[in-house]
């Protein structure tokens, strides 16, 4: 095999169709934009505008409240701190706390708080603080000899 002879699979590339180029082209005069008005020009965006009818997302009805000061909490399961402890980023000798967890690495970001879920299995014994915690979470930590207590959001800051 030499240089010249290397070449892409059939249909890898394909040529940029030249728009504009004279009758011969298949593609001149107009472009294939039709003939004037708003949406020949350039620089039209008309998302969602239907020509003065009224437009779908104003037809359908609306449902639902979207609350203005909800919460949202960084997610932990339990199965990933047992994993962070048994590969040592984290001390299930000393107390976790969300700064803790940020700094293994194992949140990225605080948010409004993190939250412990009982996805995965612990068996450290540990004792966790944060904001929020499911049921079944604590139970788990607490089958498994450690403590979870769940901390006010305004205490941890």
């Amino acid at each position: 095999m030499k240089l010249h002879e290397l070449h892409d699979n059939p249909g890898a590339t394909k040529t940029k169709k030249r728009i504009g180029r004279g009758p011969g082209s298949g593609k001149g005069k107009m472009g294939g934009r039709g003939i004037k008005g708003q949406k020949s020009r350039s620089g039209v965006a008309i998302g969602g505008y239907e020509g003065g009818q009224m437009p779908l997302y104003q037809r359908l009805p609306k449902r639902g409240f979207t609350k203005p000061n909800r919460k949202s909490y960084a997610v932990v399961n339990l199965g990933l701190v047992q994993k962070f402890i048994d590969e040592k980023k984290l001390d299930a000798k000393a107390a976790i706390t969300e700064d803790v967890l940020i700094a293994s690495g194992l949140v990225r970001r605080k948010l409004d708080g993190v939250r412990v879920l009982a996805k995965g299995d612990i068996s450290a014994s540990v004792t966790l603080q944060v904001t929020g915690a499911s049921k079944s979470a604590i139970e788990a930590v607490a089958k498994a000899g450690g403590t979870l207590t769940v901390v006010s959001a305004v205490a941890a800051e």
